[in-house]
């Protein structure tokens, strides 16, 4: 049974890949689903990393006084001298700052400290304000702090604390990837950014992802993702952190997509909150001892890669991290987006009762610039898992 599954997962990867390639359009190197993949490109290949901050052609591995110095002493330059950095506390670090056209194709990265307190924000062409900026956990499906196996198109994460992330993001002047350290403590991160110098055609949007955090939901209210999205463009993915604060289930809630200029009703409306991440009946299946448990599982476009069941005695709320990429089904908006889902369990009677949870999310989307300034995001107690 389990290498079936492994087989129809891999099916499935092979063909959203060739159906990724768009054969009528032209090929300038940035796209490159399997369907194009042998076809020759003028584009250029370049890759940031503490071994060549800049990204210069020919200029990696030169490092002669990184931190791994003392452990290449015997051997000089070129033999991993610069591998990684470290941030200080409350210190900003310019992981990239790139001037020209292209598009990221891959982010790695590994952290070494409080996922939460480390906070990644990019920067398209000229912005002053950021086009993404999340916690880098949840940025990468994450979002408890705790490793959790995700094998999807969009993101993937590996043992032990391998972080990636495939989402393409188009630049026309350039681009700059910070990461702010707000905890107490030196954060240490080894990251590569792999990117394209390619012309942009004029229809490629640029990419960005929001953080938002409600904890605890007030009774009776609605879980917002994001709100105040203006412009054109297209919804691509949605990962959600959710802590259970009541027994039974959790998940009735509804998603609702409001597009251009919907107000009291929505135009696309969910049948549930597993129904969304592309489950169904509470994720629930029945194990070899008989008992009914949550399922984690990982496919291509959606997941439930994780389930804190905690320990009885200190750690005792129930967690869960889920991801939806809508990569074959974007949800389009000329004007305007907001998206909320509702948190919902059971009372009893047969009722619904209006749940008071822990909720994170990360909205990810496509959109022409400008883009509407950001919430403000929440400070480190806010942030904090507990």
């Amino acid at each position: 049974m389990k290498n079936t599954v492994l087989k129809i997962s891999f099916i499935m990867l092979v063909a959203a890949l060739l159906i990724s390639a768009d054969e009528n359009k032209p090929f300038n190197g940035l796209n490159l689903g399997m369907g194009n993949l042998s076809r020759l490109s003028k584009a250029q290949t370049r890759s940031i990393s503490p071994e060549n901050f800049s990204g210069e052609k020919g200029k990696a591995g030169m490092s002669v006084d990184g931190p791994a110095l003392k452990a290449a002493r015997d051997l000089g330059q070129g033999w991993k001298v610069s591998p990684y950095v470290r941030i200080q506390p409350k210190e900003t670090f310019v992981m990239a700052d790139f001037r020209g056209q292209g598009a990221i194709q891959q982010i790695w990265l590994t952290p070494a400290g409080t996922w939460r307190f480390a906070v990644i924000r990019i920067y398209w062409d000229d912005e002053t304000d950021p086009s993404v900026e999340c916690p880098v956990g949840d940025f990468f499906a994450c979002g408890w702090g705790r490793y959790a196996q995700i094998s999807s198109l969009a993101v993937c994460v590996n043992p032990g604390s391998a972080f990636n992330c495939y989402w393409q993001m188009p630049f026309r002047k350039g681009f700059k990837i910070t990461l702010e350290n707000i905890a107490d403590e030196v954060f240490t991160v080894y990251y590569q950014i792999n990117y394209t110098l390619t012309e942009v055609p004029d229809d490629a949007a640029y990419f960005h992802a929001q953080f938002r955090r409600v904890n605890p939901l007030p009774y009776k209210s609605v879980y917002t993702i994001v709100d105040g999205i203006k412009g054109w463009g297209h919804y691509v993915g949605t990962y959600m952190a959710w802590g259970v604060n009541n027994n039974g289930w959790w998940g009735e809630g509804e998603i609702k997509f409001f597009l251009d200029g919907d107000t009291e009703f929505p135009t696309i409306c969910g049948t549930g909150t597993e129904d969304y991440f592309c489950g169904s009946y509470d994720f629930d299946t029945k194990r070899p001892d008989g008992t009914v448990q949550y399922t984690e599982h990982t496919t291509p476009y959606s997941g439930l890669p994780q389930v804190i069941r905690g320990d009885g005695h200190y750690d005792v709320q129930q967690r869960f991290g889920l991801y939806r990429w809508h990569i074959m089904d974007p949800i389009r908006f000329q004007k305007d987006l907001k998206v909320t889902i509702q948190a919902l369990g059971w009372r009893s009677g047969g009722r619904y009762l209006p749940l008071q949870d822990d909720i994170s999310s990360v909205a990810f989307w496509y959109q022409q610039e400008p883009h509407a300034p950001f919430p403000e995001l929440p400070d480190k107690d806010d942030l904090e898992i507990i």
